[in-house]
């Protein structure tokens, strides 16, 4: 063989070592894969119970339930289940339950799903009950809102509405749309 062939030999090896460098420097990285599985738990409590501080120290929300994921992606509770007890600066503290709960990492946020049922003992025996498919409390603040149609029973009546808003601080609850109420009549007094 000729020194031209393997002139031409070399040069046509180079030049397809650096198209195939080429190529892989000016190629972009393959996309992740689309399908990374099911939402992994950073870690699962069963039958636990939780108390979550207030800035003044003060237990602001108590919370026990069969089974609390905490995700790794959000660092949110997801909570199956859950009963809790929203404590009051004055007077009693609500009570409920519902079939599911989520907090949010900074646990400042409390969404109840499914069948929620809260309730306070009301002045002069009897109790406040609140009764929803969801309800987003605000644990420090003393706020909860829903959006969804909500029943308050008291002892001597109940409303209900599409929507309400309640600050629990100062025990204002206000139904916001398609209000609708019964209430019992006062006994009257022999004169």
């Amino acid at each position: 063989m000729s020194t031209r062939l393997w002139t031409a030999i070399a040069v046509l090896t180079l030049a397809a070592v650096l198209t195939q460098l080429a190529v892989w420097w000016l190629t972009p990285p393959p996309p992740p894969s689309a399908f990374a599985g099911p939402p992994r738990s950073s870690y699962t409590l069963h039958d636990f119970d939780l108390t979550a501080l207030g800035e003044d120290g003060r237990p602001a929300l108590r919370l026990s339930a069969p089974q609390l994921d905490r995700r790794g992606g959000d660092h949110a509770l997801y909570i199956n289940a859950p009963r809790f007890v929203l404590p009051q600066a004055s007077g009693p503290a609500w009570r409920g339950s519902a079939r599911f709960g989520w907090v949010n990492a900074q646990g400042s946020e409390l969404k109840l799903l499914g069948d929620v049922r809260m309730a306070q003992p009301a002045r002069g025996g009897g109790e406040t009950v609140i009764l929803s498919q969801d309800i987003t409390a605000w644990p420090r603040r003393h706020r909860l809102a829903s959006a969804a149609r909500t029943v308050i029973q008291q002892p001597d009546a109940t409303l209900s509405g599409v929507g309400f808003r309640a600050d629990t601080a100062t025990r204002t609850l206000e139904l916001l749309d398609d209000v609708h109420g019964t209430f019992q009549p006062a006994a009257r007094q022999a004169p």
